[in-house]
């Protein structure tokens, strides 16, 4: 198996270290309802996150994962659901299973940990706070921390510069083809959990650097730097 030792490592959030799906459905069936227009269900949501909440209340409006609603619905949609998951952030999600020692044995090395996401610092503060995590990481680059996000290598490079790291001494650890594409124009590796979110689809299927079942096996993959 093949491993790393890093001088950073760079956690995505959702679909990595939190399912934030049961959240994420109960507010779009919400907006629904409010909408007027049919609930979507969870196992759709599921396909539909990983882009931040512009992106899936569009899927959602359209029931597509490449769709774009009317401008006017649109609209009218977003504060609804921004709303609703204000009020309702963290209370149905958790921790995927061997999230904490994954995060406590990459600490014990001495490495330096960021958290960079797509989703929203007023979402993401929050969420990392009430699942006891935040403490974790030394920056979140949340999804409007810079002008772009991922699958943009700019969020990574920013968290390079942060910690005086070199590309090449950094790990991505994540679970989409965001997170992919993302690492790979950093120039970062890449391990990518099986579990997570990616649109349906295997994300062996686009080559990252290792893929792991649970973080508890970066205990073999990640050495001292």
């Amino acid at each position: 198996m093949k491993t790393f030792a890093p001088k950073m490592v760079l956690f995505d959030l959702d679909g990595t270290l939190i399912d934030s799906v049961p959240d994420l459905a109960y507010c779009v069936d919400e907006m629904m309802k409010l909408l007027d227009m049919p609930v979507r269900g969870e196992a759709a949501v599921r396909n539909w996150v990983g882009n931040g909440v512009e992106r899936l209340v569009e899927r959602a409006l359209t029931n597509d994962l490449n769709g774009k609603p009317d401008a006017v619905l649109f609209a009218r949609a977003m504060p609804i659901f921004n709303q609703l998951y204000l009020d309702n952030t963290s209370g149905r999600s958790f921790l995927f299973p061997g999230v904490k020692e994954g995060l406590e044995h990459v600490k014990s090395l001495g490495l330096r940990m960021g958290c960079v996401t797509n989703k929203a610092e007023r979402f993401t503060v929050p969420l990392l706070k009430d699942l006891g995590v935040f403490d974790a990481f030394e920056t979140v680059i949340s999804g409007d921390t810079l002008p772009v996000k991922k699958p943009d290598p700019g969020p990574l490079f920013y968290a390079a510069g942060w910690f005086h790291c070199a590309p090449h001494e950094a790990l991505m650890v994540g679970d989409s083809i965001s997170d992919v594409k993302a690492a790979r124009a950093a120039g970062f590796n890449i391990v990518c959990m099986s579990y997570g979110y990616n649109h349906g689809e295997d994300i062996r299927n686009y080559h990252p650097d290792a893929v792991i079942d649970s973080m508890v096996e970066l205990k073999d993959l990640v050495k001292p730097s």
